[in-house]
């Protein structure tokens, strides 16, 4: 029990939006609608609350994370007995911001609460909720019309117990994202035995959509799968092996030492993972939804110059 561990979560975007209801008897409206209040302007009592709210989330409750908060919102509207405040969060980070928005909005509505308590009328909070939330992996998970099919080789010279849970975590995840694993060896670290299996799976009768590797990309003398897949690629994609390797040395120092590639052949896609367990669980973190889209790209479905937030504000 306790706070969760969002360590191995990627970073993204992520927002939400929280709203509080104030409501009053009719008769308190003329009193405030402009704002006025002995304590000083409400609107703006409210939104340096909602504000200091959000930001103190993580001290006021027990399990919410301390994050960083890229930007915050307080909005305020107010009609003849009730007034609507809505609390938008922002950040990059590993989880979600529903709470920040939540706390905001609440103690933005308390505040207001407290300058209205003396004029002795109805009042009441109702109706605090999350009207919007956006953002995390789950914004990325795409829906694909076709299957996908993939092929896992795991590179060792000897079966290594490591590696062998290396290579059955990649089926796993695979599976999670939809993919029916079509064939999964282990292979020795030998350039022509690598290539020659690389070759035969892309150039498949039935089409395979990705290649994953594990093992061979370090600085060893055997170490050979990145030579003997750049070997047959038809096109590199840097972006891919940036990325994970980044993820990785967040988080361990070792990430940088891995020579691992990716790239396509034909419309298949090879990328080249570590040899650990625990290498390869975060760069399937990293890899793991976004790299789906290339598929639509290759089949043609999708153009490659959308991305799935190009029309969100800033």
């Amino acid at each position: 029990m306790g706070m969760i561990d969002v360590g191995d979560k990627p970073e993204s975007l992520r927002s939400a939006i929280a709203q509080a209801v104030l409501e009053f008897d009719n008769s308190i409206y003329d009193a405030i609608k402009d704002g006025n209040s002995p304590k000083g302007n409400i609107f703006e009592i409210a939104r340096m609350a909602g504000t200091m709210g959000a930001k103190k989330t993580s001290d006021l409750i027990p399990y919410c994370h301390p994050i960083p908060i890229d930007d915050i919102k307080v909005d305020l509207t107010i009609e003849h007995n009730r007034m609507e405040i809505k609390v938008r969060v922002k950040s990059v980070w590993n989880t979600g911001v529903e709470m920040e928005a939540l706390t905001g909005a609440t103690v933005a509505a308390l505040s207001v609460y407290d300058i209205l308590k003396p004029l002795k009328k109805s009042l009441s909070i109702n109706n605090i909720t999350i009207l919007e939330k956006k953002g995390g992996i789950g914004d990325f998970i795409e829906n694909f019309n076709e299957n996908l099919y993939a092929v896992v080789l795991t590179i060792s010279d000897t079966r290594n117990k490591d590696q062998d849970k290396s290579g059955k975590l990649i089926v796993d995840v695979l599976s999670k994202y939809g993919f029916t694993t079509v064939e999964y060896k282990i292979i020795p670290d030998d350039i022509e035995i690598i290539e020659n299996e690389l070759r035969t799976y892309s150039d498949y009768k039935k089409k395979i959509n990705i290649i994953i590797t594990t093992g061979g990309t370090g600085v060893g003398a055997r170490d050979v799968t990145p030579e003997a897949t750049r070997k047959i690629l038809d096109k590199e994609i840097s972006g891919i092996i940036e990325n994970i390797r980044h993820y990785g040395q967040k988080r361990t120092p070792l990430s940088m030492l891995s020579r691992g590639i990716a790239g396509i052949r034909g419309k298949t896609l090879i990328v080249n993972l570590p040899g650990s367990a625990l290498a390869v669980s975060q760069s399937l973190n990293a890899l793991f939804p976004g790299v789906i889209h290339i598929f639509k790209i290759i089949s043609g479905q999708h153009s490659s110059h959308h991305h799935p937030h190009d029309h969100d504000d800033n």
